[in-house]
């Protein structure tokens, strides 16, 4: 743009217009006097700003200013005194900063509230809480990670407050979380301004319960976590702990000690066995930092991002061993043990199975895996435990798995080999009536496609927590082993006719009359006669199992159903 004025004005008023129409009409102007001479010019850079082409340096470098932000930024990233760093190795375990990079390498998009107590009179870079964003595995999640290293990863004001805007922002981008935890809770001596208030550590969980199910969290335990830091890992998800590391408790062996007199280490109180192999609330357990990222990398390849989404599909696999050996690995004789592992091999694919809790009601396999590329969640009975029976632990660990992965889209598959719930004194007093109600209410409430396999027995009320018939399925299919009945021959001709053949003498005699009758009930309850009776969809070679599942998989995978409309149901 060129403008003409007067030739009375000085060349400083001159550049001055030009630089004020540039930004007003967001060109380049000219100025000129009546005889055309140019007497001022500007340059519209497109900021808002007018410069001179001269004005501009391209070779500035970073200002004192800069220079001095980043080594205050080096001096945060070293984390607490130097003393707790170098225990860090004694310990087995890495520095938060070098565990942050195992875990993300150049993936680490960004870090909040790295400023957090910058000024504050004692050492607390970061506030001992680390909050951010990364890539992991090709999928993009909030994390949190205490730095041991500042008052043994406790926590406090501006660290609560870091949690709680990574928890309110993961519910705003539907991004699952991963929690990195080695704290030893709250900070006591200085609690007043995080513990009690409405935004204080009591909102980590109300945050927790409003995520579950929307979002993954995935918790890793690698220090003890103590009180409050406890219940992160049992409110997440998954929670994966690692071997002489971690533990967690309500409350320290000391404490325990000054409450009950009992004195205990942290390893037995709340160490990976306990948590594995009695409550329940370990996944997964792993041998170190490396084994701990790599169980959550395989674990994260089966969910979504958030419950909106399906689960990730990847390409099929091969069953690692042939289904054509499937009806061998089934015993005959229905009381005769066998690793349901031996059939599940020979459905999935190659290398795609997670067992969850395998420690823990080894009566029941909780496990994902793929077929055909899909990710399903597999409940199988494990008859070389206990016979299959379910009990009290098996339940809840199965009614769990189930509700979880309902929530996250992922099909279930039911392989269904059991005499039922277990009966006696003993599991009524650890209450496998309200364990088995949970197990029945997971499967009756679950809207994913399901499919049942009726793989051998199926007694009792255990058809029913195995998704029978009557349990909205897909498809219940049988092998020809399968049968399903109220009980076993042998306990209901005991019910129904140990009179009548008590009163027979000869004891040969008895002996036929009890195998001519076990032989009329087996042919009652085999899979033949459901399958006649239209009791179960279909009646699969084994050899063709895999085939069966991978299609009946696809088909129903964009099913819909609907619950009746109600708040929640109260079984759970």
């Amino acid at each position: 743009m060129q403008v003409r004025i007067s030739g009375d004005a000085t060349e400083s008023e001159a550049q001055a217009i030009a630089e004020a129409l540039a930004t007003h009409f967001e060109d380049d102007v000219t100025i000129v006097v009546d005889s055309g001479e140019a007497v001022g010019s500007a340059t519209y850079n497109g900021n808002g700003r007018d410069e001179s082409p001269e004005q501009v340096d391209d070779n500035l470098g970073p200002t004192e200013r800069e220079e001095k932000l980043r080594k205050e930024i080096e001096e945060i990233l070293e984390g607490g005194p130097e003393k707790y760093k170098k225990q860090l190795p004694e310990e087995g375990k890495l520095f938060v900063r070098d565990r942050i990079d195992l875990w993300f390498g150049d993936d680490f998009l960004f870090e909040d509230g790295r400023f957090a107590e910058f000024d504050a009179d004692d050492q607390l870079p970061a506030d001992g809480l680390i909050t951010g964003a990364a890539e992991f595995e090709g999928r993009d999640l909030h994390f949190m990670a205490n730095d041991y290293t500042v008052k043994r990863g406790s926590m406090a004001a501006k660290g609560v407050e870091k949690f709680l805007r990574m928890q309110q922002r993961a519910l705003k981008t539907g991004r699952p979380v991963l929690y990195l935890m080695d704290s030893s809770g709250g900070r006591i001596d200085q609690q007043t301004g995080f513990f009690a208030n409405r935004e204080g550590i009591g909102k980590f969980y109300y945050n927790h319960s409003m995520l579950s199910g929307r979002v993954p969290q995935i918790c890793v335990l690698y220090g003890p976590c103590i009180a409050g830091a406890a219940y992160t890992p049992v409110f997440a998800d998954f929670t994966v702990m690692v071997r002489d590391m971690s533990a967690m408790a309500i409350a320290s062996p000391r404490m325990v000690e000054m409450v009950t007199g009992e004195e205990i280490s942290l390893e037995e109180l709340g160490g990976p066995d306990v948590h594995a192999q009695h409550s329940g609330s370990a996944d997964l357990i792993a041998d170190d930092e490396e084994h701990a990222r790599e169980l959550v990398a395989k674990l994260i390849g089966y969910l979504p991002d958030n419950a909106d989404e399906d689960p990730p599909q990847t390409s099929r696999t091969a069953p690692k061993r042939s289904p054509e050996g499937i009806d061998s690995v089934v015993p005959e004789k229905p009381n005769k043990g066998y690793d349901m592992f031996d059939v599940i091999e020979r459905v999935v694919d190659a290398g795609s199975t997670l067992e969850l809790r395998p420690e823990y009601g080894k009566e029941i396999i909780t496990s994902f895996a793929r077929i055909d590329g899909r990710p399903v969640g597999v409940i199988a009975n494990q008859p070389a435990q206990r016979a299959g029976a379910i009990f009290p632990d098996a339940a809840e660990k199965a009614a769990q798995f189930i509700w979880t992965c309902d929530a996250y889209n992922i099909p279930l598959l039911y392989l269904c080999d059991t005499p039922g719930f277990m009966a006696g004194s003993g599991v009524e007093k650890e209450g496998i009536l309200e364990q088995g109600k949970k197990m029945i209410y997971a499967t009756s409430s679950a809207t994913v496609p399901k499919q049942s396999v009726v793989v051998r027995k199926a007694y009792g009320a255990g058809i029913y927590a195995m998704s029978g018939p009557a349990y909205d399925p897909e498809s219940t299919i049988g092998l020809p082993s399968g049968e399903i009945a109220i009980m076993g021959p042998e306990a209901a001709i005991n019910a129904v006719y140990a009179r009548k053949l008590s009163e027979i003498d000869d004891e040969d005699e008895r002996q036929q009359k009890e195998q001519e009758l076990r032989e009329a009930y087996r042919e009652d309850i085999d899979i033949h006669r459901m399958a006649s009776e239209v009791v179960v969809d279909d009646i699969v070679p084994p050899s063709d199992l895999r085939t069966e599942l991978v299609n009946r998989f696809a088909f129903y995978e964009t099913v819909e159903k609907d619950l009746p409309d109600k708040k929640h149901g109260t079984i759970l």
